[in-house]
C-alpha cells in the first residue's frame, strides 16, 4: 500500500544510458551484418571465378588440340586422369551446331553413355560472343550440379560451328563457401558480443562524470554537503557551476525570506502587546475582549510566522536532523511535564534515522503530536520512528486514551478546533502539525491506536545516514 504522500515513480522514463547503449549496438550489429554479407558475396565470387578460370583453361586446351581428320572430330587425350574416370566430376564435350543426329560429339570417358545439356539461352549467348566464354550452371550425370564454361570456335574442314565446353562438379565449391559463411558467422557473432560488451563499458565509463554530478546534487539535497565541488570534465563543469549558483542565489532568497518574516514579527508582535499592556492597565469589559482579541491575534500571528519560516527552510538546502535524541529530549521533557499523569513515554528509533530538515521544525512537529497524546492519554504514550521507504521516514505516535471517532480525524486537524473546552490549549497543536509537515512535502493520518487511543501516523523527508 503506498504511504500518503509518496510519489510514484513515473513509468516510460526513458535512460540516457539504454539510449546510447541501443544506438551503439544497433549501429555496430549492422555494420557486422553487411560486412558479413558482404565477404559472403565476395568469397563465393572469388571462388567462382577461381572455378571458372580453371574451366576455360580446359576449354582453351579442348581448342587448341581438337583437329579434324577425315571430316570427323579428334579431341584431345587430355593430361586430367579425372576425365578417364566414370562420373567422377570432371567433364568436357566437343560438339557441332547442327540439327539434331546431324551433328558430331565427343565427350569425356567419364560421361560414359551422358551427354552435357546445353541451355537454349546459353546456345544464344554463345552465338552472339563467339571465341568468348560463358559461364552457366547445369545439373549432370547423378544429379549433382555443375559449374560449365563453354565456347563456340570453329575448326578446319567443318561448316557448322563447334562448341567446347568443360564442367566440373561444384560440390566441394557449396561446401566452401559454407564452411566460409559459417566460419564468419562465428567470428561476427564474437565480434558483436564483444563490441556490445565493449560498448556498455565505454557509455557507462563515458558517463561516469555525469553519475558523479547526480551523486553530488543529491548530497547536496540531503545536507551531506553544501555545494558542488568535483572536478568534471570541460561539458559538464559549466553545468556544475549553474547549480552552484543557483543553491548560492536559492539559499540568499531563503536568507532574506528569515529576515522578512523576522521583522514583521517583530512589527506585528510589538503592537499586540501595547494592545496587551494598555488592556490590562484599564480593566473592564473592553478591555477584556481586546485582552482575549489580542491573545488570539498572537497565536494566529505565531502560526502563520511558523508556518513561512518552515516553507522557508523546505525550500532552501537540505539539512539534516538525526531523530532519535530529539525524541529522546522530547520524552524527558514531556514526563516531567506530565509528572503523575503520564507514567512513561515509550520510544523508539533507529540510530541512523535522519530528518531531512532543520531540528526546531522537527521539535515542533512531533512535539505538538507527543504533547496532545501526554494530555489525553490513560498514562502511556508509545512513539515509534523507522525508515518508511529511501526518501521518507514515518513517525508514530499513539496514546491509551478514549481516542477519537472516525469522523473526528479530520476535524481535529482544522486550525483552532477543540473537541474538551475542559482541556487547556488554543486548538492550533495538531493544525500546526499537519501544516508543517505538508510544508515539507509530508502527510498526517490518524487512525485509532492498538493500545486504546488514538494514533497518529506523520510521513517526513528522510535524509540519507
Amino acid at each position: 500500500m503506498r504511504l500518503p504522500g509518496l510519489a510514484r515513480p513515473s513509468a516510460g522514463r526513458s535512460s540516457l544510458v539504454g539510449r546510447l547503449v541501443i544506438l551503439a549496438v544497433a549501429w555496430s550489429l549492422t555494420v557486422l551484418l553487411l560486412a558479413g554479407v558482404a565477404l559472403s558475396v565476395f568469397f563465393a565470387q572469388a571462388e567462382l571465378s577461381r572455378f571458372d578460370t580453371e574451366l576455360s583453361e580446359t576449354v582453351e586446351g579442348l581448342l587448341a588440340g581438337t583437329r579434324v581428320e577425315g571430316g570427323v572430330i579428334q579431341a584431345p587425350a587430355g593430361s586430367d586422369q579425372r576425365a578417364l574416370r566414370a562420373f567422377s566430376g570432371s567433364y568436357w564435350q566437343v560438339l557441332t551446331v547442327e540439327p539434331p543426329g546431324r551433328g558430331q560429339l565427343v565427350t569425356s570417358r567419364s560421361l560414359w553413355d551422358r551427354t552435357l545439356p546445353v541451355p537454349p539461352a546459353v546456345l544464344a549467348n554463345l552465338a552472339r560472343t563467339p571465341g568468348e566464354n560463358v559461364a552457366f550452371e547445369i545439373q549432370g550425370p547423378l544429379k549433382k550440379p555443375l559449374r560449365a564454361v563453354a565456347m563456340q570456335g570453329r575448326l578446319a574442314d567443318i561448316s557448322a560451328p563447334v562448341i567446347f565446353m568443360a564442367a566440373e562438379d561444384r560440390t566441394d565449391v557449396n561446401r566452401d563457401i559454407r564452411t566460409f559463411d559459417a566460419t564468419i558467422a562465428i567470428a561476427l557473432v564474437v565480434l558483436g558480443a564483444g563490441l556490445i560488451a565493449a560498448v556498455i563499458v565505454q557509455v557507462r565509463v563515458g558517463l561516469q562524470p555525469l553519475f558523479a554530478l547526480r551523486r553530488e546534487v543529491a548530497a547536496v539535497r540531503t545536507g551531506r554537503s553544501e555545494r558542488i565541488d568535483g572536478d568534471y570534465p570541460t561539458e559538464l563543469q559549466p553545468l556544475a557551476n549553474e547549480l552552484n549558483a543557483l543553491m548560492a542565489h536559492t539559499q540568499e532568497v531563503v536568507e532574506r525570506q528569515r529576515t522578512h518574516v523576522g521583522n514583521l514579527a517583530h512589527a506585528l508582535k510589538t503592537p499586540l502587546s501595547v494592545l496587551l499592556t494598555e488592556a490590562g492597565q484599564q480593566p473592564g469589559p473592553l478591555a477584556e475582549v481586546v485582552t482575549r482579541q489580542a491573545q488570539t491575534m498572537g497565536q494566529h500571528v505565531d502560526h502563520h510566522l511558523r508556518r513561512a519560516r518552515a516553507a522557508a527552510r523546505a525550500q532552501g538546502q537540505g539539512e539534516r536532523t538525526q531523530v532519535a535524541p530529539v525524541l529522546e529530549d522530547l520524552s524527558r521533557t514531556l514526563e516531567k511535564i506530565f509528572r503523575g499523569k503520564v507514567s512513561s513515554v515509550d520510544w523508539e528509533c533507529p540510530e541512523d534515522l535522519y530528518f531531512l530538515g532543520e531540528r526546531q521544525d522537527l521539535l515542533e512537529i512531533a512535539g505538538n503530536v507527543m504533547e496532545n497524546a501526554c494530555k489525553w492519554c490513560g498514562g502511556r504514550v508509545r512513539v515509534e520512528a523507522d525508515a518508511a521507504d529511501a526518501r521518507h521516514l514515518r513517525l508514530v505516535v499513539e496514546d491509551d486514551g478514549q481516542g477519537l471517532h472516525a469522523d473526528q480525524h479530520r476535524q481535529v486537524l482544522k486550525r483552532g478546533v477543540r473537541l474538551d473546552e475542559q482541556i487547556p490549549g488554543s486548538g492550533l497543536g495538531l493544525a500546526i502539525v499537519d501544516e508543517l509537515t505538508r510544508a515539507y512535502g509530508g502527510s498526517v493520518a490518524l487512525d485509532c491506536s492498538a493500545i486504546g487511543g488514538l494514533k497518529v501516523i506523520l510521513v517526513l523527508p528522510r535524509a540519507e545516514p
